[in-house]
């Protein structure tokens, strides 16, 4: 077998050609089947299906079928934009419900763009402490008595820091706390309990998850209570 057959047969057996030619191929034809060619013409071919085309498809598809998704499921109050239903806000007023709390929190809002968890592991010292502290401010805030059980989403941060959502019973244990912030009487606040059990979303397509509240739109609706 001479040489020049040896070689074909290689580029044959890994896919740079579909059979050995009876004549090797010279010129331009050989360079075509160099397996660097054919590796950038795949890499050109697959960038611009998989990262341009496809893409671009779904992103028109989602626009038609749900643009309010599409768009960050922004919430619009009247005529401007309050936030997204998908991200948590900072709400420290006693007149508001409070959010989950925020590793991105600095202090006047939860930070989006370098959202995360805290990352301290079980065991740490500054991960009790800080829950310590929670407990202790929701506690106090709230009325409860120094052993009352605090539902965890008050203390603990979510994994991305921007869980919108709390649980119903962290919405109901705050009801009194913002009647009394808003000088409710006894009717407003029964209304702002009936709002509270109006806010709370079930589970998603009735198995995914728990039952929640998203705390942006409650706040909202609070407003507007009359």
């Amino acid at each position: 077998m001479t040489p020049s057959q040896e070689t074909t047969r290689f580029w044959t057996l890994w896919g740079a050609m579909q059979s050995a030619p009876c004549d090797p191929p010279t010129g331009a034809a050989q360079r075509l089947l160099h397996p660097a060619l054919v590796a950038c013409r795949m890499l050109l071919v697959l960038s611009l299906l998989t990262g341009l085309a496809y893409p671009l498809l779904v992103t028109a598809i989602a626009a038609v079928l749900m643009p309010g998704k599409a768009s960050g499921s922004l919430v619009v109050d009247q005529t401007h934009v309050v936030g997204s239903a998908l991200l948590a806000q900072r709400f420290a007023s006693d007149r508001y419900f409070w959010s989950r709390p925020s590793t991105g929190d600095d202090g006047m809002t939860y930070a989006t763009i370098p959202s995360s968890a805290s990352n301290l592991e079980p065991t740490s010292s500054n991960l009790a402490s800080s829950v310590r502290a929670r407990m202790d401010r929701f506690r106090t805030a709230h009325g409860l008595a120094g052993g009352a059980v605090v539902p965890p989403e008050m203390v603990f941060a979510s994994g991305s820091g921007l869980d919108p959502h709390i649980s119903p019973a962290s919405a109901r244990l705050q009801i009194q706390r913002v009647a009394q912030a808003r000088a409710f009487d006894w009717e407003r606040t029964e209304r702002l309990r009936q709002l509270v059990e109006q806010s709370i979303e079930p589970p998603q397509y009735g198995f995914l998850g728990e039952p929640r509240v998203n705390v942006l739109h409650l706040n909202l609706s609070l407003d507007r209570l009359q």
